[in-house]
């Protein structure tokens, strides 16, 4: 849960670092807008004001009747001279002056003079004269014209903006003799800039609120695409600390992600063989501690024990040998059955002589463990459905719940036997109502399995000797299916040998064995 929290907050720390930066640039934009736009769209206006005297001079120029002291300009010229106004928004004026006695006129080649009206006129006289008179004194002329400011100026025209008192508005104008000695006079409305300059950045405001909230969107898809492959990473290695690495990452992409995803696999898989390595190599040294202590007193007492079990079994077998080679019955069932017992006794002993073989290997340290982890289920399953002839000659039933796969880690082989001897031996002392049944546990860290049958109970005091090796809690019965006292001291050994618990439990109506594995 915590690293999940983690992972959420990188993910909000991203969408809110990415947000800010978007408000950040928006936030850029509107500033420069303020600072920055109206100097640049003034320095426009003045280039496009420039353009549009080269092209009115250009015009004049071209319209060669006009330039031979026809009074008015050619239609063509007029047309193209209204184009230019229109498509730059602006006024264009192109007059000739006469002075007369100190007086000066102006004779209006465009517009018309019967298309300009008369406050025309008077606007274009009284916004050109001060050009006129003033460029006999051209400092005072700039500095002190009131509302006008120089923007630029060569030997051919002035540029200015102006600030028209009666509408209070701004206005930049140019103003200019062309090359055919025409005066051209030129203006364009600059307050509007201010306006466009006051909606453009209203309208990046808003636009700028809608994108932000789109992008924080898709910040959340795409962030969610990149922390759903972390997530399960994180997943993956907390299973791992629980040292459970049978889950691995799906390798889809080879980016960054991908080669991460291919790493973890690869890490799992070399900790799950290093720790199953150290188990072994764990469990082997600590029996080697214990050995030295042990094997002088287990092998006197496999000496006592091997010799006390074997003298009946020899016994008969010489007595009815002995029987045999005096004759003692001479009819041939008589002689069949002393070969009869002879076989039998000596096939008993074979058997208790690998058991001990096998036991001896075990508590010895011969028998070499080998850990690894497997599923538990399957391996009972499968001893079930050997074991079910057996119970079924006996009238007994094995039951084992539906189980999901539970691993382990243990000798698989080892642990086989261990439950071969569990279900083997409640399948020899079933009783009552002849029902075996088979129960796998979690407990932790570890996991429990059990064997129960119906039948007698085991007496109180009798409980912790059927470890023993060659001990029998009911001899006749035990001698009556051929058990030898064997199997459950090898089920002791088998778990001593893994450093791991067996018991046994009474319940009411029979007998409980059980014995643990770890699970990590």
């Amino acid at each position: 849960m915590i690293k999940k929290n983690i992972i959420k907050s990188v993910r909000t720390k991203l969408i809110l670092m990415m947000t800010g930066l978007l408000g950040m640039t928006i936030f850029l934009i509107w500033s420069m807008n303020e600072l920055f736009l109206p100097t640049y769209y003034q320095y426009t206006k003045v280039s496009m004001l420039e353009e549009s005297y080269s092209e009115t001079n250009e015009i004049v120029s071209r319209d060669k009747n006009y330039n031979e002291n026809i009074d008015a300009l050619s239609e063509e010229s007029t047309l193209a001279l209204e184009i230019l106004s229109a498509n730059n928004a602006t006024n264009v004026y192109v007059f000739r002056l006469a002075d007369y006695f100190g007086n000066i006129y102006y004779s209006y080649d465009y517009p018309a003079y019967d298309k300009i009206t008369t406050f025309q006129k008077q606007r274009v006289r009284e916004k050109t004269k001060d050009y006129i008179y003033g460029m006999e004194n051209y400092q005072s002329f700039y500095t002190d014209s009131e509302g006008r400011e120089l923007l630029k100026e060569n030997n051919k025209y002035s540029v200015c903006k102006v600030f028209d008192e009666r509408i209070g508005s701004y206005y930049i104008e140019i103003f200019g003799k062309l090359d055919s000695g025409s005066f051209v006079y030129i203006n364009t409305n600059y307050q509007m800039m201010k306006e466009n300059i006051k909606i453009f950045n209203s309208f990046i405001f808003y636009a700028g609120l809608v994108v932000i909230l789109i992008a924080t969107i898709i910040m959340i898809y795409v962030s969610n695409s990149f922390t759903k492959p972390v997530l399960k990473l994180t997943e993956i290695a907390k299973r791992m600390s629980e040292l459970d690495f049978d889950i691995r990452y799906p390798v889809t992409t080879h980016d960054e992600i991908g080669v991460l995803g291919s790493s973890i696999n690869t890490l799992s898989e070399t900790l799950e063989k290093t720790i199953s390595e150290l188990k072994a190599a764990n469990n082997e040294l600590q029996r080697d501690i214990e050995e030295k202590t042990q094997i002088d007193e287990m092998r006197k007492e496999f000496l006592s024990n091997v010799s006390h079990e074997l003298k009946t079994p020899i016994a008969l077998i010489q007595g009815y040998a002995e029987g045999l080679y005096d004759n003692i019955n001479d009819d041939s069932g008589s002689r069949e059955f002393y070969c009869e017992v002879i076989i039998d006794e000596a096939g008993k002993m074979n058997k208790m002589v690998k058991k001990l073989l096998t036991l001896n290997q075990i508590e010895f340290g011969k028998n070499t463990l080998s850990f690894e982890r497997f599923d538990i289920t399957e391996l009972v399953k499968q001893v079930i459905n050997s074991a079910s002839l057996l119970a079924g000659q006996k009238g007994a039933v094995i039951n084992m719940p539906d189980y999901e796969p539970v691993y382990v880690w243990a000798d698989e082989y080892m642990v086989e036997e261990v439950v071969t001897n569990y279900i083997s031996n409640a399948a020899n002392h079933v009783a009552g109502a002849m029902r075996i049944d088979v129960n796998i546990e979690r407990r932790g860290d570890v996991v429990r399995i059990s064997v129960f049958n119906t039948g007698n109970r085991i007496p109180e005091d009798e409980l912790d000797k059927i470890w023993i090796k060659f001990y029998k809690v009911d001899k006749a019965r035990t001698r009556e299916y051929g058990g030898s006292g064997i199997g459950l001291s090898i089920v002791k050994a088998v778990m001593n040998s893994m450093n791991r618990q067996c018991g046994v439990l009474n319940h009411e109506d029979g007998v409980e064995f059980w014995f643990e594995l770890d699970s990590k």
